[in-house]
């Protein structure tokens, strides 16, 4: 939600952790399997913020995070891309970049193998690219 000033902004996220998607099918089944996201018992990944701050450029927004039921505070670096007021159906439209590096310990996302060998390091970054049309503009309908 894009407020008139920062401290009126929010986000919301929720993705399905079955739609991990790497381009990689045995490494996605892997990371939707019980040993990582455990997709089938633990469906969504959720973010809802507490704090947007920063400057219109360059934000920081911090949020609440749930993998697996955990839930941590989390703190997303954002880029504000810009707004195009003409997309393709003549609506306004608003572009973000973000990252933020997690551990996937402190979610209780696993990584060890059989044997109990570690295959992958704790720290994740995770990168978000959206792209979002503006209620108000879908509301209104496509420009004439």
């Amino acid at each position: 939600e894009v407020g008139p000033s920062l401290d009126r902004c929010s986000a919301t996220a929720s993705v399905a952790a079955a739609s991990v998607d790497t381009g990689t099918a045995m490494r996605d089944d892997d990371l939707r399997s019980e040993r990582f996201f455990d997709a089938e018992t633990y469906p969504t990944l959720a973010f809802t913020s507490t704090a947007v701050t920063g400057s219109a450029g360059k934000l920081r927004v911090v949020g609440e995070l749930t993998i697996r039921e955990v839930t941590r505070e989390v703190s997303l670096d954002a880029e504000f891309l810009g707004l195009d007021e003409t997309g393709l159906q003549g609506e306004a439209r608003i572009g973000f970049s973000g990252r933020v590096r997690l551990r996937r310990s402190d979610f209780g996302v696993g990584a060890a193998a059989e044997g109990g060998k570690v295959v992958i390091g704790d720290l994740v970054d995770v990168e978000i690219d959206l792209e979002a049309a503006l209620e108000a503009a879908l509301e209104e309908g496509p420009a004439s």
